[in-house]
């Protein structure tokens, strides 16, 4: 079964949360379109697109924790672990060609991640997420 974690930096203020975890969830639709659901329809008729068919929590952690994380996490990428993140460099850039070439000048030591999502067999995202609180 999969399982899916939006984690986010809890010191971000709340629109930076809310823009990382739409950053996040747009790259998951992409990369998992069997993520999201069928169009329904009413009572009345009208079509509402389908949504995610998975819960999806956002839960909290600090900077050093999201490095710890990520680092721990792209280890189990052989297991079948799926690893998005934004980063500040993300943020900030005004175009995708200015993040693109801000990442491309970052050594990777150097970044700063606002946000990972983490998806893939459950016991594995449990057992890297299990511990973070959810965010309120």
């Amino acid at each position: 079964m999969t399982r899916c974690a939006f984690i986010i930096d809890h010191a971000l203020p709340r629109g930076l949360i809310a823009n990382t975890a739409a950053i996040l969830a747009m790259t998951l639709g992409k990369e998992r379109p069997d993520l999201i659901g069928h169009a329904v329809h009413d009572a009345d008729g009208n079509c509402h697109q389908g949504i995610t068919t998975i819960v999806m929590p956002i839960l909290m952690s600090n900077v050093d924790g999201l490095r710890e994380l990520r680092r721990r996490a792209v280890s189990q990428e052989t297991s079948g672990l799926a690893v998005i993140d934004v980063t500040e460099t993300a943020q900030r850039a005004k175009s995708y060609q200015a993040y693109e070439h801000g990442i491309g000048e970052m050594r990777h030591d150097h970044l700063r991640y606002l946000g990972l999502c983490l998806h893939g067999p459950e016991k594995l995202v449990r057992s890297l997420t299990g511990d973070l609180p959810l965010m309120k």
